[in-house]
């Protein structure tokens, strides 16, 4: 990188391209005999012990009302393979379709709560709701991860992160510096 290149102004609302947390996943969740699965891009690791994930989730998402029902969902971690789908699933409402069926997905029974896993997807992470007092406010969801469940091979898989803009960028090249670390640096 040329550390002598000049710098723009930004606008603000442009800043997510540059910030965004994490890859891409499909939130599946269910409540009184009606599941549905949503793509999610603001998510963010808030603690390893207990295992909390927060989401942002919107109130206009059919989703919304049920996980924060049900007070639990999946957050299935899709690879590039399924961009159309990520993409399909983010732009139409469960309120009007079954997105299970309409994308082919398939699902099986989670370990411990109540929404279906997605197992076309590379890894799933069963949650249940940790922290509510965030919601009405601000739309976030503090979630427990419960049980977790990822794929043997590939080490790394190939994830979507999404810039905005109908823009994603692939999970790269990865770089191996462990020997730099010390035991607690990244606490």
């Amino acid at each position: 990188m040329n550390v002598n290149a000049s710098k723009k102004q930004l606008p603000v609302d442009k800043a997510r391209r540059y910030l965004e947390p994490g890859p891409v996943i499909l939130v599946s969740s269910h409540h009184d005999g009606e599941s549905d699965v949503m793509t999610l891009g603001w998510h963010s690791i808030l603690d390893r012990s207990p295992s909390l994930v927060g989401c942002i989730i919107s109130k206009k998402n059919h989703s919304h009302h049920l996980i924060k029902q049900s007070r639990e969902c999946v957050i299935n971690l899709p690879t590039t393979d399924l961009t159309e789908k990520v993409i399909g699933i983010g732009n139409t409402t469960g309120a009007e379709i079954d997105k299970f069926s309409e994308f082919e997905l398939s699902t099986e029974r989670a370990q411990k709560v109540g929404a279906p896993l997605i197992t076309d997807c590379y890894a799933n992470f069963e949650c249940r709701l940790y922290d509510d007092s965030l919601i009405e406010r601000y739309n976030f969801f503090i979630l427990e991860i419960v049980a977790a469940q990822v794929m043997t091979e590939p080490e790394y898989p190939t994830t979507l992160h999404y810039t905005g803009d109908g823009i994603f960028m692939v999970a790269g090249e990865m770089i191996n510096r462990r020997e730099l670390f010390s035991e607690h640096m990244l606490d």
